[in-house]
């Protein structure tokens, strides 16, 4: 029998693994088909993989991770926890986490299914996660305004353009800033029609994704200029402020609303609407958020985090 080249091998190859890993063939049956043996079968598989014609991803948890899972739903009051597997690079875990949302998403969005959007580096991430996603007529809205120009990429507005495209929906704009200097402006901007029926709509959404963020000096909302970095650490040291969820609704370790100099300052939907929203989705990736993300469990708004193997590890750890 003459020699197959390169190119013949490899479309065999494809071809067996199409058949055994896309249309669930036996390999008892892809034998039959192509006249070679069933143990043949089995090299050309691990061909395939070696080869690289083949990726196995685990898309969802090991066994360890929903072991995790199952610990952390017994302390808390959440729905699901989406644990990605620990990675040294910060970006990399943020990926991994986005990932795993992603995914999510991809399985529970139907036509009709209205999503609140959020701001930040790890909704982003969600927004650029590349994987196959089915369409649907869903809707995604802006849970909070619009930041400056050094924002653009993980401004709401955008994150919430970037998702519609990937899900085949469309994506309603929050026409107001997300940050104002007081309470008088806030209630000026709130009275405009169009903006109120846009808050009123992401309130009433069926899921929510919004992000995570903890006291640090060079935090997103430091580089926006929300905060000062003075103002970060007074919150921190003086109120006893941990984190904040959507990026300016602030609590303490055990999840209770810390009033701070942001209140009444941003437009967007505040943790007690969150509350009123069935399936919020809160993701934190970064491995220093664990106490953060242990103050807004504990809050009651969450259903359902996403975050790192090592962050509910610590957290477990922390309420023994």
């Amino acid at each position: 029998m003459e020699k197959q080249s390169g190119s013949q091998d490899n479309e065999l190859l494809t071809e067996i693994a199409v058949a055994y890993y896309q249309d669930e063939i036996t390999q008892e049956e892809i034998a039959k088909k192509f006249g070679i043996s069933r143990i043949k079968v089995g090299r050309l598989l691990k061909r395939a993989k070696e080869e690289g014609i083949v990726e196995i991803n685990v898309r969802y948890h090991p066994v360890f991770s929903t072991r995790l899972e199952q610990q952390l739903l017994e302390r808390f009051p959440i729905k699901r926890a989406l644990i990605a597997l620990d990675h040294p690079d910060e970006e990399e875990q943020r990926r991994q986490v986005a990932a795993l949302v992603s995914n999510h998403l991809a399985v529970t969005l139907k036509d009709g299914t209205v999503v609140a959007v959020g701001q930040g580096r790890n909704v982003s991430g969600v927004a650029d996660h590349v994987g196959n996603v089915t369409e649907h007529h869903c809707k995604f809205i802006c849970g909070i305004g619009g930041v400056h120009r050094p924002g653009d990429a993980i401004n709401a507005d955008h994150i919430s353009r970037r998702l519609a495209k990937k899900f085949g929906g469309s994506s309603e704009t929050l026409y107001a800033p997300a940050y104002v200097e007081n309470r008088a402006l806030k209630q000026a901007f709130m009275q405009n029609g169009t903006i109120k029926e846009t808050l009123d709509r992401a309130r009433k959404a069926d899921i929510a994704l919004v992000g995570i963020g903890d006291m640090n000096e060079n935090s997103y909302m430091v580089k926006l200029g929300w905060f000062t970095p003075q103002e970060i650490v007074d919150a921190s040291l003086n109120q006893g402020v941990i984190g904040d969820i959507a990026g300016y609704d602030f609590f303490n370790a055990q999840g209770q609303y810390i009033d701070t100099v942001m209140h009444d300052r941003v437009i967007g939907v505040s943790i007690e609407e969150l509350r009123n929203i069935p399936f919020v989705i809160a993701i934190a990736s970064e491995n220093t958020k664990a106490l953060a993300i242990l103050g807004a469990l504990r809050t009651g708004a969450i259903d359902i985090i996403a975050t790192s193997a090592s962050n509910i590890r610590t957290i477990l750890n922390m309420t023994q």
